[in-house]
């Protein structure tokens, strides 16, 4: 099963994901070049390379639900499901989990503003998208079969942070994110992978 929903997710580019199910998910639509219509749109944050109005617009239909916190949930056009973390909604069957995503140190991502991480069960498995956080102790506590991490540092977990929270999840696959736009490079998906080899499996998605 791990690897039919594999096969269904793709990189959009950055921190930008879709689950090509049914049902379709996007997680933080951002400069999409494809516009397959959505079931379920994630919006972590209120920050435009994650809550990106345009986006959500040329995905968006009548039956679309968007789920985000409450700040992205002001700037989005009605009707928009708010989570705040630790609550959860069942959406057309698809149970979404909204997990805390914050900094522990640094001003970028407080933890008092409510963003989110999200874990979204499909075919059975539960898919971690971690939003734009550090590596969090309430990661422990979570139980994922597909976890995707930010790497790149500065405003989120470094590689090497991102290492850590990996080997702290124990997903049958770990899949990088937050590169190849204003920061992070390929090569620190690649670092990643390096680092968790023999521990976790890493896949570095291609983009779609």
């Amino acid at each position: 099963m791990i690897e039919q929903v594999l096969s269904r997710l793709g990189w959009l580019g950055y921190a930008s994901f879709i689950y090509e199910g049914p049902p379709v998910i996007y997680f933080d639509p951002f400069g999409l070049h494809r516009t397959q219509p959505a079931d379920i749109i994630l919006v972590t944050h209120e920050h435009p390379q994650h809550c990106s109005v345009a986006d959500i617009e040329k995905v968006r239909r009548a039956w679309t639900v968007v789920v985000s916190d409450k700040k992205a949930a002001a700037k989005i056009e009605a009707p928009v499901l708010a989570l705040e973390p630790g609550e959860e909604a069942t959406v057309g069957g698809t149970l979404i989990q909204a997990v805390p995503a914050y900094n522990l140190e640094t001003h970028f991502h407080p933890k008092r503003a409510g963003y989110l991480g999200f874990i979204v069960t499909v075919e059975g498995l539960r898919i971690y998208y971690a939003g734009d956080t550090d590596f969090i102790p309430e990661m422990a506590d979570f139980q994922v079969d597909v976890a995707i991490l930010p790497v790149c540092g500065f405003t989120v977990m470094n590689v090497e942070e991102a290492a850590r929270a990996a080997l702290a999840l124990k997903p049958q696959v770990a899949v990088p994110m937050h590169f190849g736009g204003t920061l992070g490079t390929l090569e620190d998906a690649e670092t990643f992978r390096a680092l968790l080899k023999g521990k976790v499996r890493v896949e570095i998605l291609p983009k779609v």
